[in-house]
């Protein structure tokens, strides 16, 4: 019975992590979207927030988990 509540715990709290961070990575875009447009910085930031974003939007599969998190740290959010 213990293992039924351990497996459904993360299942209840990863769509919280999910909702956070896809603030944060809004809120990140909105930064991104008030720098100049033609910065090569500005760029691919985005390129890599929205592919974030896309990630997120997608049921993922373990490796596709792995490059969400990847990119989370690569961006230091």
């Amino acid at each position: 019975m213990m293992d039924d509540g351990a497996t459904h715990q993360p299942a209840a709290q990863k769509p919280v992590w999910c909702a956070r961070k896809q603030a944060v990575v809004q809120d990140e875009i909105r930064k991104m979207n008030q720098l100049p447009a033609n910065s090569t910085y500005v760029a691919h930031r985005l390129k890599v927030l929205n592919k974030i974003m896309q990630l997120m939007s997608v049921q993922r599969t373990i490796s596709q988990e792995q490059e969400l998190e990847l990119l989370f740290a690569g961006l230091s959010l």
